[in-house]
């Protein structure tokens, strides 16, 4: 029986930062060495910046404005400088044939629809990295098993936000394990990426590699997911921005679900959800500091009532307005909400007054021009780009001071806990 299906598996994800050089692949080594001995499922992202290249690269390639074959030797001799660096030449051969397919599909016409010429090409990275990886861990006597997560994690064929179809999943990755006779008790995969039915590659949006090992926990009833990353922990704001920014020691799956739902970048919204549904901790843990605690999210987390900030950048606000002059109705608020989900844009914040409707979005180049078009049918709309959107947990008028300064609020919204402002950045 393979050890996967015992009930008693650690799911450990690796994210691009964890992996984007020869270093980082040692250090995985070891800290996968520090938990020899029991089954680890592994999960790893694209190396570094690897999904920027390839969104680059398949943009030359949808729309013909540029060869992408530039990008597409830079993307190859960033992994061949990796191998190089760790002085394992065999692992060419193993990445070889993937960057021969990759360059076959940038060779054929592309078809109409971006979103799925997006997963098809940008799928590539978790490919090539966890080929590598698996490689690499079997030159150094780690015994693994590789996955096709393309094969074993099955979605609908929303591309690039593609849903998990559970049941099927499950079988696959049941029947997969099983066919094993004899399983190594470290197993490696993708990240962010599944598989439709036909046969397409399908991802879970950006940052899914969260996701990835949720599902598989949650498919194999597993102890504990670990997140391993280049932050001490879960933090209450971007250190980046806040020199001060301090770990939550234990938050409950509430408060991360708000803080995900919100924007923070350290889970990924719908990674919580599966993993609160059977009481799976999970930990946050720095790479390049294994042995610290980290942070833990679980159904006993604690509730500090420390302010945590998360700032959306590339923000535009829009304000609709009837053109007849009346009220906003029921029936005027179903055709808004028609037609950004038939676009598949998300609201992070909604506002109406009797006589106008504002939302604050992404600014997505590739939806929401045709939002704006389809809404100008019948609304006279307005429109910031360029907009910053700033939510504050457990706020004090001092932290709103802290944040938004003098700057003019464009839009604002509060609860109890969670204020909300739209502002242009600094």
């Amino acid at each position: 029986m393979s050890h996967f299906l015992d009930n008693n598996i650690t799911v450990f994800k690796f994210g691009g930062a964890s992996v984007k050089d020869a270093a980082g692949v040692r250090n995985l080594h070891s800290i996968l060495q520090l938990h020899s001995g029991k089954p680890l499922f592994v999960v790893i992202s694209a190396m570094g910046k690897t999904t920027n290249l390839l969104e680059k690269i398949l943009q030359a390639y949808f729309y013909q404005k540029e060869s992408p074959t530039p990008l597409f030797n830079q993307l190859k001799n960033n992994h061949l400088q990796i191998i190089n660096d760790l002085e394992c030449p065999a692992l060419t051969e193993t990445v070889e044939p993937i960057f021969s397919q990759l360059e076959a599909k940038l060779q054929s016409p592309p078809t109409n629809c971006y979103e799925f010429e997006y997963d098809q090409l940008v799928s590539f990275g978790e490919i090539i990295s966890t080929t590598l990886i698996s490689k690499y861990l079997q030159s150094q006597g780690m015994d693994n098993l590789w996955l096709d997560a393309r094969k074993v994690i099955r979605t609908d064929r929303t591309y690039t936000e593609a849903k998990i179809q559970w049941e099927d999943s499950e079988r696959l990755l049941k029947e997969a394990l099983t066919a094993q006779a004899n399983t190594p008790q470290l197993c490696i995969t993708q990240g962010f990426i599944a598989g439709a039915a036909d046969g397409t590659a399908t991802t879970f949006g950006r940052e899914g590699s969260d996701y990835s090992a949720a599902i598989i926990a949650y498919i194999l009833n597993g102890k504990s997911v670990t997140i391993w990353k280049d932050v001490p922990g879960l933090l209450n704001a971007d250190p980046k921005f806040f020199p001060d920014a301090v770990k939550l020691e234990s938050i409950s799956y509430e408060e991360a679900i708000e803080l995900a739902y919100y924007g923070a970048t350290v889970i990924h919204p719908k990674t919580l959800k599966p993993l609160q549904n059977k009481n799976i901790p999970l930990y946050v843990k720095p790479f390049l500091a294994p042995m610290e605690s980290g942070s833990i999210i679980s159904s006993n987390g604690a509730s500090e009532n420390i302010p945590s900030y998360i700032f959306k950048r590339d923000q535009i606000l829009i304000t609709l307005f009837p053109k007849d002059f009346s009220f906003i109705s029921v029936n005027n608020l179903s055709e808004i909400f028609g037609i950004l989900s038939r676009n598949g844009v998300k609201m992070n914040l909604m506002q109406n007054t009797a006589l106008s409707f504002s939302i604050c979005t992404d600014l997505n180049p590739h939806r929401i021009p045709q939002v704006l078009e389809q809404l100008g049918e019948n609304f006279i709309v307005k429109y910031n780009e360029n907009m910053e959107l700033i939510t504050i947990r457990h706020y004090t008028d001092a932290t709103i001071a802290k944040v938004v300064g003098n700057r003019p609020v464009f839009a604002e919204q509060r609860s109890r806990t969670t204020v909300q402002m739209v502002v242009k950045p600094q």
